[in-house]
């Protein structure tokens, strides 16, 4: 039977991450912002600053069938 040796290298339980300071108001942001943002209280919800109490958006409604005469 052959025999492998197995290197001694330890892996790390957790991978290293490394958090970096965004800036939401950036130019970059800012463009994405307005592109999946449809009003200003869309924008500040998708920017962290959501409120408590604040109207929901209605689902949309179905269209209405037309009445043939």
């Amino acid at each position: 039977k052959s025999k492998r040796k197995r290197s001694s290298k330890k892996r790390s339980v957790s991978a290293k991450s490394t958090k970096t300071d965004v800036d939401i108001l950036s130019p970059a942001a800012m463009e994405n912002v307005y592109y999946i943002s449809h009003n200003a209280v869309d924008c500040l919800e998708f920017r962290g600053f959501g409120w408590t109490g604040a109207t929901k958006k209605k689902g949309k409604k179905g269209r209405k069938q037309k009445i043939k005469k």
